[in-house]
C-alpha cells in the first residue's frame, strides 16, 4: 500500500491537502492480480457563503476586508462509506449506493469453452441448422396493392391552378425584341 500527498499553501498557510492511497495485489499462483487507487482525505479550504466584511474609509482612504473561510472536508473510502462536513462543524457519515462499473457476465464467451474445459455437452444438429443465406431479398415481403387495397382511395382537394400564361401580344413581343 502506498500513500501520495499533495498540499496548497496560499500565503503560507495550508489552503488544500490531499491523501490517497493506492494498492495493488497479485497472485502469481493463479495470475490474479487487483489494483485499487482512491482518494482518502480531501481537505479544502474556501470562503463561506455571505461571510464578508468589508469597510471602506474615503477621508482616510483606508480600507478592511475579512473574509470567512471554511476548511470542507471530505473521506471516502472503497467500501463506499463517504464522509462530508467542515473541520469547525464536524462531519457527517453516509452511505454511497452501490454500483458496479463491470458487467457481472463476461460479453464474450467462445461457444466451446464449456465442452473443451469438460462441462457441458456439445453442440447438437438442431443447434446448427442451417440458415438461408441472405440474397437482398425480404423474407415478409408484400406486394404494393396487398397493402393499398385496405386504404380508402385518394382523393385531391380542390386544385386552383393560377391562370395559364399567356403568349406575349405583338407590341409586346416587339418591345422585347428591342431591349
Amino acid at each position: 500500500m502506498q500513500g501520495r500527498t499533495m498540499l496548497v499553501k496560499r500565503a503560507g498557510a495550508v489552503a488544500a491537502a490531499e491523501l490517497g492511497c493506492s494498492w495493488r495485489e497479485e497472485n502469481q499462483a493463479q495470475r490474479e492480480s487487483y489494483s485499487a487507487d482512491w482518494r482518502s482525505v480531501n481537505i479544502s479550504t474556501q470562503p463561506q457563503d455571505r461571510q464578508t466584511v468589508q469597510e471602506t474609509n474615503d477621508q482616510r482612504r483606508e480600507s478592511y476586508s475579512r473574509e470567512w473561510e471554511a476548511r470542507r472536508l471530505v473521506q471516502a473510502c472503497p467500501s463506499g462509506v463517504i464522509r462530508l462536513g467542515t473541520m469547525e462543524c464536524g462531519v457527517r457519515e453516509h452511505q454511497q449506493l452501490p454500483y458496479r462499473n463491470t458487467l457481472p457476465l463476461p460479453l464474450f464467451t467462445p461457444a466451446e469453452l464449456g465442452v473443451r474445459l469438460g462441462r457441458g455437452a456439445p453442440h447438437t444438429q438442431e443447434d446448427l441448422r442451417n440458415f438461408p443465406a441472405p440474397d437482398g431479398a425480404c423474407p415478409s415481403k408484400r406486394d404494393v396493392g396487398d397493402i393499398t387495397k385496405d386504404l380508402p382511395p385518394v382523393k385531391p382537394l380542390r386544385m386552383e391552378f393560377a391562370k395559364a400564361p399567356r403568349s406575349l401580344g405583338r407590341s409586346m413581343s416587339q418591345e422585347a425584341q428591342r431591349g
